[in-house]
């Protein structure tokens, strides 16, 4: 297996109102490139936390991650920030398009924001296209259905060419139907973007569709699969 990210002893450790709550404990997973990886769990199992340890939006207590031979975990948070704006993706369950801009102007913006140089009017219609809304973009966030929206949000988030891109419970206000076809949307990327795609869900029906499973429950891994 091709190994693009490695997780190595991670714990997560929060102060709480007397004590402490450990959100991890011992995390060794190994994420695949160029291939779709699902964390799932219930609600409070980890899923969220680890992923976002992964993508450097939070640190372990202790543990390391390597990220293409770079354990991120000892980077500045300059030097952090510089990689999740230029190598990462990012899709959240809320879509947080800004609704003054139609789906070209938001993708759009968002190249703009991490730095990309040049046109960006091919590489825009050529995301939208991808995710099924080439018909579509000059649509407001209000005249979309959701599904729609989140579609718009994964076009926005691998316009700049991420190497990983993580999705945090993107499916989940969204109806069975319109899930199952992220889902398949996300495999279809790894193949044509060469991306990695993390991905978590607590959806029953989703929780064995990824390449790659890594199952979790209060804060202890179960399995990877």
């Amino acid at each position: 297996m091709d190994v693009l990210a490695s997780v190595r002893g991670v714990n997560r450790i929060f102060p709480v109102s007397g004590g402490e709550f450990q959100a991890l404990k011992d995390i060794n997973v190994d994420i695949p490139r160029n291939k779709l990886t699902i964390l799932r769990g219930k609600s409070g199992s980890g899923k969220t936390t680890l992923m976002n340890i992964i993508s450097g939006l939070d640190a372990p207590t202790s543990g390391t991650v390597v990220i293409d031979g770079v354990d991120i975990t000892k980077l500045s948070d300059r030097k952090k920030e510089n990689l999740r704006r230029k190598s990462f993706g990012y899709v959240f369950q809320s879509v947080s398009l800004i609704p003054t801009m139609n789906a070209f102007q938001n993708v759009e913006y968002a190249m703009r924001m991490a730095g990309i140089p040049g046109d960006h009017k091919k590489r825009v219609e050529e995301c939208l296209k991808m995710v099924g809304l080439g018909s579509r973009m000059t649509h407001m966030p209000a005249e979309m259905s959701g599904g729609e929206q989140q579609r718009v949000a994964i076009a926005r988030a691998i316009a700049h060419h991420p190497s990983i891109l993580f999705a945090d419970e993107p499916t989940a206000e969204l109806d069975s139907g319109m899930a199952a076809e992220v889902t398949e949307l996300f495999k279809r990327m790894t193949a044509e973007e060469n991306v990695t795609i993390i991905m978590t869900t607590h959806d029953v029906g989703l929780m064995d569709a990824g390449d790659m499973i890594v199952e979790l429950a209060n804060g202890e891994q179960v399995c990877q699969n």
